[in-house]
């Protein structure tokens, strides 16, 4: 049993996540300036975003029509009028001095997940996790520490990311181990992408995390004190952060200590979490409502219609995909992680007529390809025509198994024409009756134990001796022209 688990049997670990992913609008919360990533450093700056006095915000009727958007997706009460308030705090990337929030009365409320169980093993367990609330708000821009910056001591702010939109998703806390918690995270990346309200790009900073975590008893009542692990940005990141954090209070209250409550960073290198302040509270901020924004009011009918617009959601797709296609659950699973691979899949299927060769070809070979380049299926030259073009010249036995999947890396970097690529590469199956006939000769001659065998009642020497033929033409032949030549001098 490892430590993590020894100190699970005897607290009850008690987790809540918070995420701000970044909106996919053109502009910022609350003026005209470009969200773009990895520009120059205060490019995408004005008044507004800068604070000059007498700058007064713009409210982006996008970003409230994607907060909606995903507070449907995730079963929230979208709430008929919410408003904006003053975070007030300071930070050298927060040029107000404050940040335009929503506190007491958000954009939405009371929703849920369902994610899959790490731990059950049946594929189709999963559990629900409450989500709290969903509310908009302002990021601040970036601070850069850079030793080559006022004599190697230095740092720099760059502000094109302040003012940008960001959902704050809150959860209940009702994740009980690093597991979940990745598992919550991976499950809400996929549903925003899926509706098309934020790239989630983690590496981009799309996507962050801050965990509240804290231990009790088993069978106890009241929560513990809590810490927070603020900007996690990696799925692998956060559970270690968490297992960390947990192992750490165990170790403080099994030696009559009692958690302080802090904001913590996880060191990675050290694998260990360290406090970087005294948690504050609601009360230290100050909130107070914006002076300068009126209250957001959304029409019930607004709401109906971005519902109606709302497409299929992860575990619809995947239930359907199982139930009209006949995947397995796994295989299904596998196909809807993202919205681009299940739709590659719907087109090539209806192109081809059956959905299990796609789903294996996919699964197994353009994935592993994709994996390669890190790459999605909508960022490479692969076309659902070209993958139905290859497996058609398979099943007529003009391209073998193997020489197509050699051809997959290149489909998925280049694309093209499947048959110019065969010519060009010269691996399109030997059928000639005489050039096997002769092959198959030759392999029978050079293997008479295991015609022998074979003759003895052993079938699966068949397969060996396809094997011996394949590899004598270099896997260029035919399968279907070598087996049918080999059962008639075999006998049967």
């Amino acid at each position: 049993m490892s430590a993590l688990q020894e100190v699970m049997e005897r607290y009850e670990v008690v987790i809540g996540l918070e995420v701000h992913s970044q909106l996919r609008t053109d502009s910022k919360l609350f003026c005209g300036c470009a969200v773009r990533y990895g520009d120059p450093p205060n490019h995408h700056t004005c008044p507004v975003c800068l604070a000059l006095p007498g700058a007064l915000p713009v409210l982006n009727e996008r970003a409230v029509s994607l907060g909606v958007r995903a507070a449907l997706a995730t079963h929230c009460s979208v709430q008929p009028q919410s408003i904006f308030a003053r975070k007030n705090y300071f930070y050298p990337d927060l040029p107000k001095g404050y940040q335009i929030s929503q506190f007491e009365e958000p954009l939405s409320t009371g929703g849920w997940l369902e994610i899959p169980m790490p731990d059950e093993a049946a594929a189709d367990a999963v559990r629900r996790i409450g989500i709290t609330r969903i509310h908009m708000e302002e990021d601040a821009g970036k601070s850069i520490h850079d030793d080559s910056v006022a004599g190697g001591d230095g740092s720099q702010v760059d502000l094109n990311r302040a003012g940008v939109p960001l959902l704050e998703i809150v959860s209940e806390p009702d994740l009980r181990s690093p597991e979940e918690a990745g598992a919550y995270l991976r499950t809400l990346r996929q549903i925003l992408r899926y509706i098309e309200v934020s790239d989630a790009d983690m590496e981009k900073g799309h996507f962050r995390c801050d965990a509240n975590v804290s231990l009790r008893l088993h069978g106890a009542l009241d929560l513990g004190t809590r810490t927070e692990l603020k900007n996690l940005n990696s799925f692998r990141f956060v559970e270690a952060a968490i297992a960390a954090e947990i192992e750490r209070q165990a170790e403080v209250l099994d030696g009559g200590g009692a958690i302080q409550q802090a904001t913590l960073l996880w060191d990675r290198t050290s694998g260990q979490t360290r406090v970087m302040r005294l948690k504050e509270n609601s009360d230290d901020y100050r909130y107070f409502p914006e002076p300068d924004l009126i209250p957001v009011n959304i029409d019930p009918q607004a709401v109906h219609d971005i519902r109606a617009e709302l497409p299929e959601l992860p575990d619809q797709k995947r239930e359907r995909f199982v139930r009209e296609h006949g995947l397995s659950e796994y295989d299904a699973g596998l196909l809807t992680g993202s919205r681009s691979l299940a739709d590659f899949f719907e087109a090539s299927t209806a192109a081809y007529g059956k959905a299990k060769p796609i789903a294996n070809w996919l699964l197994r070979d353009v994935l592993h390809a994709l994996n390669e380049r890190e790459a999605e299926i909508d960022e490479v030259a692969l076309v659902p025509e070209t993958l139905v073009a290859l497996l058609r010249m398979v099943d007529a036995g003009r391209v073998t198994p193997k020489s197509a999947r050699e051809l997959i890396p290149e489909l998925v970097a280049r694309g093209g024409d499947v048959e110019a690529l065969v010519r060009e590469r010269g691996v399109e199956a030997v059928s000639d009756a005489g050039i096997l006939e002769t092959a198959v000769a030759e392999v029978l001659a050079d293997n008479a134990d295991a015609v022998a065998r074979f003759r003895s009642g052993e079938d699966k020497m068949l397969n060996f001796l396809m094997g011996q033929v394949m590899r004598r033409t270099s896997g260029k032949a035919s399968p279907a022209a070598v087996r049918d030549i080999l059962a008639a001098k075999l006998g049967g």
